[in-house]
C-alpha cells in the first residue's frame, strides 16, 4: 500500500474505555487515551476517550484520515453473566417436550415466552411436518407487543434452514422486530443448544446496538467517515452492521482483542496472556502465532453457547475487586467489582468528609464503614423498570449521581439486601476498598486520590483488627491486600500453564505466596513460555508475580491499551462447514445452509461441497467488510469399514476458512 493506513481501536471495559490510534504500515502507536466507562450512557465515555486520543494526533494528521474504527467490548459477556438483556420470545419449530427441556431456556430465563409450532426437518433435510404459520400468527397476536426481539430454532435447520427462514420472514412482516435464527449462529446439529444460543443472542441485540450507536455518534462529532467494525469472540472482526444482529458473537470480545493486541505489541508467537483490568483477569495461550480456540463454543455465566470463541479463562480478579474481611481477619479479593474509594475521592471531593465521618463513628455497623452507593457513571436518574419490586423502586429513587454513605442510606438488613439487588441488576454501583486503594496507600499507584485510599485502608484495618490502627499497621494491612492479589494472580498463571485448576496444596501455596521454601526444601513451579502482562494494573502486581514464579514477565509498551490495539489490528475471518453424507447404497447427499443436493458420484459431491464452502466463506467475509480474502480448505473423510475409495464414503466434512484485511477506504 503506497499511503499509510491509520486505524482507531476502542475498548469498553468495566472501569475504563480505552482508545488507541495506530499506523498500520509503520507498526506504530500514535496516540492512546483512557476515560471512565459510563454505563449509564456509553457515548459519554466513548466520546471522551476518542476526544483525548484525537487531540494527540501528530501534526498534519486529521481525524478524516482515519481508515477504520474497531471496537472490542465486554457488554455481551457481562450481560450474559449478570442475566441482563431485552425481553424476547423464542419460536421452536418441531421440538418435542424433551428437546424443549434440554434447551435450558426455562432455567436460564424464567418466564420467557416460548412458542412451539409444527414443522422441522430430518437429518437428511427432508420436511417432517408442514410448517404451521397460522399457529405462529396466533401466538404473535398475544406475545409480540411485550417483547423486543425473537429467536427461532428448528430441528435440523443446519441441514435445511427453510423453515427458520420462513418463520423469520413472517415475524418481520407481522411485527417489524429483529429475529435471530439459530442456523446463522452455528452449523452444529444440537438443536436445543442452538435454541439457547439464539435466545441469548436476541436478548443482547439492544445492548450492542446501543454501543454501536454511541461509537457512531462519537465518530460523527469528528467527521470520521470510515467503516466501523466489532471484535468477535474468536478475535476476528466484522462490520458493526452485521454484528448488530449477531451480538452473541461478541462474547469474550475483550479477551480476544487482548490476545491480538498482546501479540502485535510483544512480537512473540508463543506466550501466556494475562490481561488484568478493573473487574477481571483474562488468561489465554498463544501458540505458534495462533490463539487456542474452543470449537465447542464459549462458556459464559454457566451457559455454553455454540459460538466459536477463543479458549480463555476469566476470573473475578482485578484492580477494582471487592475486599472482604472474614473471620479471624482473613482477606478475600473479589470476585465482585466495586468502585475504588480512591476513584470516588478523585471525582467527588466531599467523599473525604464522608470517610472522616465513618472513622469518627465507633458504634456498630463497622462492616458498612467506607462503603458508598451511587448511580452508574453517566446515569442521571435511576432506570426503573417493571421488573423492580416496590421496595426496589423506593430505594432506587433515593440514590443519586454522587456517593452516599451506605450505612446511612440502608440502615436495616432488608434495605441492604435491596441495594445489593439493585447492584446485581446494574442500576446502582457500590464504592469500597479495593486492591487499587491498597496500591495507592503503598505508593504503587498514583492516578486517583491517595488521601481517600488512606482513610479507606484505615477503616479496613480497624475492622480486621477490631481496634484503632496505627499508621504502621495500616501500611501492613495494605501490603497484605496487595500480596493476596499477587498470590491469586500467580495461581491463575499456574492454572493456565498446567491446563487445569491446581489443588490448593502446600507446594502450590508456598510458591504462590512467595515463600519458596517448605521445611528444608526449596519449591519452584515455573511456566516454560513467557507471560505477557497487559492491562492497566499489571505494573503494580506482576513484577512480584514473576519473582514468585521465576518466570519471564513481558510488559509491552502501550500494554495498558492492548485491547484497543487488538481491536484496531484484527482481521476479518469466517469458517463455513459443508457436509456430504453417504449411506452405502451409492447415494451421496450434500448438506449446506442453503439446502441439500443428491449425487451418485462421491467425487462430484465433494467437489460441489468444496466450491459451495469456498463461495460461502468468501461471501461472508466480504459482507463483514474484508477485501481480497484468502481461502483455506480442509477436507476430512470417514469411509465405511474395509472401503478403499470414495465409493465407500460415509461422511465428508469440508471446512473453508476465509481471511481478509478490513476495507480501510474512507
Amino acid at each position: 500500500m503506497s499511503t499509510p493506513t491509520y486505524l482507531i481501536g476502542v475498548d469498553t471495559g468495566g472501569t475504563y474505555t480505552d482508545c488507541a490510534v495506530i499506523e498500520a504500515q509503520g507498526h506504530r502507536v500514535l496516540a492512546r487515551a483512557k476515560a471512565i466507562t459510563t454505563k449509564g450512557d456509553l457515548a459519554i465515555g466513548v466520546t471522551e476517550a476518542l476526544n483525548l486520543a484525537v487531540a494527540q494526533l501528530p501534526q498534519g494528521l486529521s481525524p478524516q484520515d482515519i481508515g477504520l474504527v474497531s471496537v472490542s467490548t465486554t457488554l455481551a459477556t457481562n450481560a450474559v453473566v449478570e442475566g441482563h438483556g431485552s425481553p424476547v420470545a423464542v419460536v421452536l419449530v418441531g421440538f418435542d417436550d424433551r428437546m424443549v427441556e434440554r434447551t435450558g431456556i426455562a432455567q436460564a430465563f424464567p418466564g420467557l415466552p416460548v412458542i412451539r409450532i409444527d414443522g422441522g426437518h430430518d437429518h437428511n433435510g427432508e420436511v417432517v411436518r408442514a410448517l404451521d404459520l397460522q399457529a405462529l400468527q396466533q401466538a404473535l397476536d398475544t406475545i409480540a407487543p411485550a417483547v423486543d426481539a425473537f429467536a427461532v430454532a428448528s430441528t435440523f435447520a443446519v441441514r435445511n434452514a427453510a423453515h427458520e427462514q420462513a418463520v423469520r420472514e413472517h415475524i418481520v412482516a407481522a411485527t417489524g422486530k429483529p429475529v435471530t435464527v439459530s442456523s446463522e449462529l452455528s452449523s452444529n446439529l444440537d438443536a436445543p443448544r442452538r435454541a439457547l444460543t439464539a435466545a441469548l443472542n436476541a436478548r443482547l441485540i439492544g445492548r450492542v446496538s446501543m454501543l454501536i450507536d454511541a461509537v457512531h455518534r462519537a465518530m460523527a462529532q469528528w467527521q470520521i467517515h470510515c467503516p466501523l467494525m466489532i471484535v468477535k469472540g474468536d478475535g476476528t472482526l466484522a462490520l458493526a452492521e452485521t454484528v448488530a444482529l449477531k451480538p452473541i458473537e461478541t462474547v469474550l470480545s475483550g479477551p480476544a482483542a487482548s490476545l491480538v493486541g498482546a501479540q502485535w505489541l510483544s512480537g512473540l508467537r508463543s506466550f501466556i496472556l494475562s490481561d488484568m483490568g478493573g473487574t477481571t483477569t483474562d488468561l489465554g495461550i498463544l501458540q505458534d502465532g495462533r490463539p487456542r480456540v474452543s470449537e465447542q463454543g464459549a462458556e459464559v455465566g454457566g451457559w455454553r453457547t455454540m459460538v466459536r470463541a477463543i479458549d480463555v479463562r476469566t476470573i473475578g480478579l482485578g484492580g477494582d475487586s471487592e475486599i472482604h474481611i472474614g473471620a479471624n481477619g482473613r482477606l478475600a479479593v473479589g470476585p465482585q467489582r466495586i468502585v475504588p474509594v480512591a476513584l470516588l475521592g478523585s471525582l467527588y471531593p466531599e467523599l473525604l468528609d464522608l470517610l472522616e465521618a465513618d472513622i469518627a463513628d465507633v458504634d456498630g455497623g463497622s462492616a458498612l464503614h467506607g462503603r458508598f452507593v451511587l448511580l452508574p457513571f453517566g446515569a442521571r436518574t435511576g432506570a426503573a423498570t417493571a421488573e423492580l419490586s416496590p421496595r426496589e423502586r423506593e430505594m432506587l429513587a433515593l440514590v443519586g449521581e454522587r456517593p452516599q454513605s451506605l450505612r446511612k442510606l440502608a440502615r436495616s438488613f432488608g434495605a441492604q439486601r435491596t441495594v445489593l439487588s439493585l447492584k446485581r441488576k446494574g442500576l446502582v454501583q457500590i464504592g469500597g476498598l479495593t486492591p487499587s486503594d491498597a496500591a495507592h496507600v503503598l505508593g504503587l499507584q498514583h492516578n486517583w486520590s491517595t488521601p481517600a485510599a488512606m482513610l479507606a485502608a484505615h477503616l479496613g484495618c480497624r475492622l480486621r483488627e477490631m481496634k484503632l490502627p496505627t499508621p504502621e499497621r495500616v501500611q501492613q494491612f495494605a501490603r497484605d491486600v496487595w500480596s493476596e492479589t499477587v498470590r491469586l494472580s500467580a495461581r491463575a498463571i499456574l492454572d493456565t500453564a498446567v491446563g487445569e485448576h491446581l489443588q490448593e496444596d502446600k507446594l502450590v501455596q508456598a510458591v504462590c505466596a512467595g515463600d519458596g521454601m517448605l521445611g528444608l526444601a526449596r519449591i519452584s513451579i515455573t511456566p516454560t513460555i513467557p507471560v505477557v502482562a497487559v492491562g492497566g494494573p499489571v505494573g503494580v502486581y506482576y513484577g512480584e508475580v514473576g519473582r514468585r514464579l521465576g518466570c519471564q514477565i513481558v510488559f509491552p509498551e502501550f500494554g495498558d491499551v492492548a485491547n484497543a490495539i487488538g481491536a484496531a489490528t484484527g482481521v476479518v475471518a469466517r469458517t463455513v462447514s459443508v457436509h456430504v453424507a453417504g449411506d452405502g447404497s451409492g447415494l451421496f447427499v450434500l448438506h449446506s445452509p442453503v439446502g441439500t443436493r443428491q449425487f451418485s458420484d462421491p467425487a462430484q459431491a465433494i467437489e460441489a461441497a468444496m466450491g459451495l464452502a469456498r463461495q460461502a466463506a468468501t461471501d461472508a467475509v466480504l459482507e463483514m467488510g474484508a477485501v481480497n480474502p484468502e481461502v483455506r480448505i480442509v477436507l476430512r473423510k470417514q469411509l465405511l469399514p474395509n472401503a478403499t475409495g470414495d465409493a465407500g464414503l460415509l461422511e465428508a466434512v469440508i471446512r473453508a476458512e476465509a481471511i481478509g484485511r478490513p476495507n480501510t477506504a474512507t
